[in-house]
């Protein structure tokens, strides 16, 4: 059975040190209603936060979910981009219902107990932009100009500790039902599903998803900066797509 909304709202949730002002090119190209597309900043990721070292992923989901609550709690089209998928993967587990396809890019959902940064001290508060040379080896940098990465440099906030060291605590199989699109860019479509399907701890979770899409989009780790019209593209695609019900 098939269930599609006309109109559902699609929010644009960034990555770590990242905020709303991330997806301003994507929006550009994103053919929808002014009222449709929400690019919004996470809790913690907000420079003028004065407690923001303090919050935490529970903090993070319920924003998402009051951000859904604001449009009339009808059920959402979340697009998480990369370390967004710890929220978005608690909002998934706690109201599936809300959640009318997710679409993940260059990211995935998390496993049950899977902590970000289990190492990191406990007199870390926060966590700054590493320098590109050390983010290059953790995530690919193509497509992005020195104008685009001073950019980058110039407006990222530090990922508050509390995040990183949380376990993301899941327990409801329903979120499994949700229909899924993976937007591949660093990694093709095809090595994630093999990867999956070996149980790699990062996409382990993949492999247990009811209705999934995977659409390619070679590129590296932002596609925001580095494909704004082909990520809007892609976007606008996905959230038409039918959706399942039941």
């Amino acid at each position: 059975m098939t269930n599609q909304t006309g109109n559902p709202t699609i929010m644009l949730i960034a990555g770590h040190w990242l905020g709303a002002w991330a997806w301003d090119e994507v929006l550009e190209h994103l053919n929808v209603g002014p009222d449709r597309a929400v690019a919004m900043t996470l809790p913690g990721l907000e420079a003028q936060d004065a407690e923001r070292t303090t919050r935490t992923l529970d903090d993070q989901a319920e924003a998402i979910l009051s951000v859904i609550a604001e449009h009339g709690n009808e059920p959402a089209v979340l697009v998480a981009h990369s370390g967004a998928n710890a929220p978005v993967s608690l909002v998934i587990d706690r109201h599936p219902e809300l959640v009318l396809r997710v679409v993940w890019v260059d990211s995935g959902p998390v496993a049950a107990g899977t902590v970000f940064a289990p190492d990191l001290p406990r007199d870390v508060h926060e966590l700054p932009l590493p320098p590109f040379e050390f983010l290059a080896q953790q995530a690919s940098l193509e497509g992005l100009s020195a104008e685009t990465l001073e950019r980058f440099r110039t407006r990222a906030v530090s990922q508050p500790a509390p995040v990183l060291r949380q376990p993301v605590e899941l327990s409801n199989d329903a979120r499994r039902n949700v229909p899924t699109t993976l937007v591949c860019c660093s990694i093709p479509g095809a090595q994630v599903r093999e990867l999956a399907q070996a149980g790699h701890p990062m996409f382990a979770e993949v492999a247990h998803l009811e209705h999934l899409d995977i659409v390619d989009l070679p590129t590296g780790h932002w596609p925001m900066w580095s494909t704004p019209r082909e990520l809007a593209a892609v976007i606008h695609d996905e959230a038409a797509r039918p959706t399942r019900a039941g």
